[in-house]
């Protein structure tokens, strides 16, 4: 049944739409922290639909709030006044930590990145953008025209003209070399000299902890010392928190929070985990940013009545039962008890991460060289012990993405831990 399915996929689906395994999965049902595949076999999911299931499959408030209200109404555009979108964008901008904020929603990360990249532009009358080496936005033709990683990039045609910093990769490149508060500096001396080679950019762009790029991240209070520069030009500092936003790296909300000694960024946008695998995505901003367009504009699909109650419902259960505690609790007991693996894998380069968002890098025994061979390895052999990761990296995929639903339990840490150090063993 999986091949005829496999089958009709490539038949009518682009070849560019990737798929994991040789044997590609089909994913049936799922509850809590496990998914069941066409055959009835049982993975414990490590990667939550890209970091999208964040609180749990099948989550109850979630699925009540969303049978209840398609019970009611679907969907009625922006156009009318919708009262699940007001009550969600409440929580957001009180939550976003910017002063007089304005929440717009859309459908996707890509969506979101898009519409902060418009706001940004025309507040600034510049279509220059600063973006970070080895980062990803989305897929639409402007995300594609900044994104700084190669292997999503597939065009080097864009609308905006794009000007790359240092300082995403934290253990790679010209700085690597240098302790945190050295590191910081090169980067900021960077930043001030590309400055000073163009005119004025209207923003920078940046993902606090890079997802696609492998979970890569520069030293905490990097993209505040980036700040202070670009406000002494009047540059916006965009936060992309689509991976890294509700908690899941533990130690903060959001990510931009490592960084914040100067006060939040002037624009986040968010996506994945707020639906729990509803489709929802957005951009909060100061009013004067986000009210500066002058002409009309909607969203047909963006703030929709389903969504937002599955928002709502994801939102609360979040908050009330603390997941981001527990990502700090637990993300931090899995990442020790995969450093203490990798220290006998001669394959592994490097495990990082902080809360639920964690990156096992490999690259050949003795080299900096990218191993993506060993990473498919990897994820095959995880398969077939049961356990579903990701894989990433700007330098090839070589990086396993470890980012489960935020609820996990020790036990099953443990449990993912395990298989996933049996696949390492088999390279």
């Amino acid at each position: 049944m999986t091949r005829d399915l496999f089958a009709r996929h490539r038949a009518v689906l682009p070849d560019w739409l990737a798929l994991y395994y040789e044997d590609p999965l089909e994913i049936t049902h799922g509850e809590g922290r496990h998914v069941w595949d066409a055959a009835g076999n049982k993975y414990l999911d490590f990667f939550g639909g890209i970091l999208t299931t964040m609180t749990a499959h099948a989550l109850p408030e979630v699925t009540k709030a969303v049978a209840e209200q398609a019970g009611r109404i679907v969907h009625s555009s922006t156009l009318y006044l919708n009262r699940p979108m007001v009550e969600l964008a409440e929580r957001v901008a009180q939550l976003s930590g910017i002063p007089d904020a304005r929440v717009f929603f859309t459908t996707s990360g890509t969506e979101a990145n898009d519409t902060a990249l418009l706001l940004a532009t025309a507040y600034r009358r510049s279509n220059a953008i600063l973006a970070m080496r080895n980062s990803y936005h989305g897929r639409s033709f402007s995300a594609v025209g900044i994104t700084g990683n190669r292997g999503w990039s597939p065009t080097s045609l864009s609308p905006l003209q794009t000007l790359y910093v240092h300082g995403g990769v934290r253990t790679r490149g010209p700085y690597a070399h240098l302790d945190d508060r050295d590191f910081t500096d090169a980067c900021v001396a960077d930043l001030e000299d590309l400055l000073g080679h163009t005119r004025a950019p209207a923003a920078l762009i940046a993902e606090p902890v890079q997802g696609v790029g492998g979970f890569t991240s520069p030293p905490d209070g990097l993209y505040a010392a980036f700040r202070e520069v670009l406000h002494e030009r009047g540059i916006l500092w965009i936060s992309d928190e689509v991976q890294t936003g509700w908690g899941r790296t533990g130690d903060h909300f959001w990510g931009w929070q490592a960084h914040g000694r100067n006060g939040p960024p002037d624009i986040v946008t968010f996506a994945k985990g707020i639906g729990n695998g509803m489709s929802i995505g957005g951009v909060v901003a100061r009013a004067e940013i986000m009210n500066c367009l002058d002409a009309n504009s909607i969203s047909t699909f963006g703030g929709t009545q389903v969504t937002m109650a599955a928002g709502l419902a994801n939102l609360n259960h979040l908050l009330e039962h603390d997941l981001q505690g527990n990502a700090r609790r637990v993300g931090g007991l899995l990442i020790e008890r995969l450093r203490a693996v990798a220290a006998q894998v001669p394959h592994v380069r490097e495990v990082r991460g902080r809360g639920l968002m964690i990156g096992v890098e490999l690259t050949r025994p003795g080299t900096d060289e990218a191993d993506p061979e060993a990473a498919s390895t990897v994820l095959e052999e995880a398969r077939a012990g049961g356990l579903l990761v990701g894989k990433g990296g700007g330098h090839s995929t070589s990086v396993l993405r470890v980012a489960p639903p935020m609820s996990l339990t020790v036990a099953e840490a443990e449990e993912g831990a395990a298989i996933l150090e049996r696949a390492l063993r088999s390279i």
